[in-house]
C-alpha cells in the first residue's frame, strides 16, 4: 500500500468515524418537550397547584397575574396548593436617547428609553418548606418618550405591562423545566 492509497484511505473513512462519533455523543442527550406528558400530566398538574404571593405595586401585580393565568392555564389560583411562590419585583425607568437639538431652557429631555423590571423568586413545597427553585430574572422593554406628558406615562405603563408579560414568561419556563425533572 503507497503512501497515497493511505491517504485516500483515511480521506474516505473519515466521514464514517466522525459520524459513528457523532451518533456516539447523541446517544447520551436526552431531549423532550417542556409539556411532554400533556395538559394532564404531571408537570401541568404541579404548575396549577403553585399559590404566588401577594404583589405590593401594580408592576408585580401585572407580573403576578401573568404567572398565575400561565401556571394555572387559565384556572384561577388552587385550592389545595403544593407550592408556594414568593416573587419580588422591582422596576425602573431609564432614559437613553437625549434630544439636544432645541434651545429650550431644558436641554436633557429623553426621546427614548427603556424599562427594566427585575425579578426575585423563591419556589418552596408548603408541605416542607424545602426549596424546590430560586433565582432572579429581568426583562428590557423598549420606549418612545414623547413630549406630551399623558403620552409619555402611557408608554411607560404599556412598557412596563410588557416587560412584566415577558417576565413572568421566563419565570414560568424556568419554573416548569425545575417542576418537569
Amino acid at each position: 500500500m503507497s503512501l497515497s492509497d493511505k491517504a485516500a484511505f483515511r480521506l474516505r473513512s473519515f466521514p464514517i468515524v466522525a459520524g459513528s462519533l457523532l451518533l456516539t455523543a447523541l446517544a447520551g442527550c436526552q431531549v423532550r418537550p417542556l409539556y411532554s406528558d400533556g395538559p394532564t400530566g404531571s408537570t401541568s398538574v404541579a404548575l396549577a397547584s403553585i399559590e404566588i404571593s401577594e404583589a405590593d405595586n401594580r408592576v408585580e401585580q401585572e407580573v403576578r397575574n401573568a404567572l398565575v393565568f400561565l401556571t394555572a392555564r387559565g384556572a384561577g389560583e388552587p385550592v389545595n396548593p403544593q407550592y408556594h411562590l414568593a416573587l419580588n419585583v422591582s422596576h425602573r425607568t431609564v432614559g437613553v436617547l437625549f434630544d439636544t437639538t432645541d434651545n429650550d431652557d431644558d436641554d436633557d429631555d429623553a426621546g427614548a428609553g427603556r424599562i427594566v423590571v427585575k425579578a426575585d423568586y423563591n419556589l418552596t413545597r408548603t408541605a416542607t418548606g424545602e426549596t424546590v427553585r430560586a433565582g432572579n430574572r429581568s426583562a428590557v422593554a423598549l420606549v418612545d418618550f414623547p413630549q406630551q406628558e399623558f403620552a409619555k406615562v402611557r408608554a411607560i405603563r404599556d412598557g412596563e405591562n410588557r416587560a412584566a408579560k415577558e417576565l413572568a414568561e421566563i419565570i414560568g419556563a424556568d419554573i416548569a423545566a425545575a417542576l418537569g425533572r
